[in-house]
C-alpha cells in the first residue's frame, strides 16, 4: 500500500492551504455563530472554485468522482483554518445521493454542490454507526444556513427545507435544528446502503478534520511557548513542556497514515474499509481532542478566553471527536468489524 502522497496532492493541499490563509477563517467563523452565513457562504465558494466539492460528485454531475484520498486531505486543510459549515454533511449528502442510483434529486444537487451553489445537512440515523452522537437527537447541523436537509430515518429518506428552532452546541460556529417533517424521496434497502457508505464518508471526513485542527493547535501553541516567559526564560524550554508537545505531536503523526489507509480502503471498495474508517476516526479524533487539552493548558489563562481565536479551534475539538461515531462506538466497529 503506497503512503506517499504525489506532487499533485501535495501541490493540492499547499494551495488550499494558502488559500484559506488568506481568507480570514476567524471572522467568518464567528460571524456564522452569530447567525450572519454571509461570509461562511462566500468562503464555501472559493472552497468550490478551489475543487473542492467536485471531488465528491461524479463526472457526469460536474465533478472528478468520488476521490477519498484527495478530500482527505482537503478537509484536513479545512480543519486546520476551522472553516464553519456543514462541509462533511454536504459531502456525505453528496455520496448518498450518488450511491442512492438514478434518482431526480441527485440531478438536481449534485451539480450544485459540485459548482458551490448548493450547502446541505443531513440528519442520518440508519444505524448505531450512522449517528452523529454530537447532536441532540434528530437533529441536523447548520439546517438554518442549508439549502435543504435530508433526512434518513431507517429505511426511508425525505428532504426538508424547514426546521425548528436553532440551538447552540459547545462549538458555536455547530448551531443544531430539528428538521420538520419533509417529502418522501425513497424507501427501501437501497437507502440504508446508501446511508452506511455516507456515513464512512463522514467519518472519514470528520477524522480528516480533526487531524488538521490537532496540527493547527499544536503550531500555535508551540509558537506561544517560545515567546511566553518565566523566570526569564521562555516557558517552552522547561521540560515538561517540552514532554507535553512531544506527546501531542506523536498522537497526530500516528493518526496520519490511518487517515490515509483509511482513505485508500475506502477508494478501493475495500471489505475492510468500515473498520480502518472507524480506526482513523478514533486515532484522529483522540489526537485532535488532546492537541486542544494541551493548548488549553500551555496557553493558560488567555485559552479560556473566546476573544482569542484559538477559542474558535479548541472548541471544535471535542465535538469533531464525537461527530459520527464517538470513539466508543469506532472502537467497537474496530473490534467487531
Amino acid at each position: 500500500m503506497r503512503f506517499l502522497l504525489t506532487d499533485e496532492q501535495r501541490e493540492f493541499a499547499q494551495a488550499l492551504d494558502g488559500m484559506l490563509g488568506a481568507s480570514g477563517t476567524p471572522a467568518a467563523a464567528r460571524a456564522w455563530a452569530a447567525g450572519d452565513h454571509q461570509p461562511g457562504r462566500a468562503l464555501w465558494t472559493r472552497i468550490a472554485r478551489a475543487g473542492v466539492f467536485g471531488l465528491a460528485v461524479p463526472e457526469q454531475h460536474g465533478g472528478s468522482g468520488l476521490l477519498p484520498v484527495e478530500l482527505a486531505l482537503s478537509f484536513a486543510e479545512l480543519g486546520r483554518h476551522a472553516v464553519p459549515g456543514p462541509l462533511v454533511e454536504t459531502v456525505a449528502a453528496a455520496a448518498f445521493l450518488q450511491r442512492l442510483g438514478a434518482n431526480p434529486e441527485a440531478g438536481e444537487w449534485l451539480p450544485r454542490i459540485a459548482a458551490g451553489g448548493a450547502v446541505l445537512s443531513l440528519c442520518a440515523g440508519a444505524g448505531p454507526y450512522a449517528l452523529d452522537a454530537a447532536a441532540p437527537a434528530r437533529y441536523a447541523l447548520d439546517a438554518d444556513a442549508a439549502d435543504s436537509v435530508l433526512v434518513i430515518q431507517g429505511d426511508t429518506v425525505s428532504r426538508t427545507d424547514t426546521h425548528g428552532p436553532v440551538q447552540s452546541s459547545l462549538d458555536p460556529a455547530r448551531r443544531w435544528a430539528h428538521p420538520l417533517d419533509g417529502t418522501v424521496l425513497a424507501r427501501g434497502p437501497a437507502v440504508t446502503a446508501a446511508a452506511a457508505h455516507a456515513a464512512e464518508v463522514a467519518r472519514l471526513l470528520t477524522a480528516a478534520q480533526s487531524l488538521g485542527l490537532g496540527r493547527a493547535l499544536l503550531a500555535a501553541t508551540v509558537s506561544y511557548v517560545k515567546q511566553r516567559t518565566q523566570f526569564r526564560v521562555p516557558i517552552g524550554s522547561f521540560q515538561a513542556v517540552k514532554h507535553r508537545l512531544a506527546d501531542t505531536l506523536i498522537g497526530l503523526e500516528f493518526a496520519q497514515p490511518l487517515l490515509h489507509a483509511a482513505a485508500l480502503a475506502l477508494a478501493a471498495g475495500s471489505p475492510s474499509a468500515g473498520r480502518e474508517v472507524a480506526a482513523a476516526k478514533v486515532a484522529a479524533g483522540e489526537a485532535g481532542y488532546a492537541a486542544a487539552r494541551t493548548a488549553l493548558q500551555l496557553h493558560g489563562a488567555i485559552g479560556y478566553t473566546e476573544e482569542l481565536d484559538l477559542s474558535l479551534w479548541i472548541r471544535k475539538a471535542r465535538p469533531l471527536r464525537d461527530a459520527w461515531g464517538t470513539p466508543a462506538d469506532c472502537r467497537a466497529r474496530v473490534l467487531t468489524g
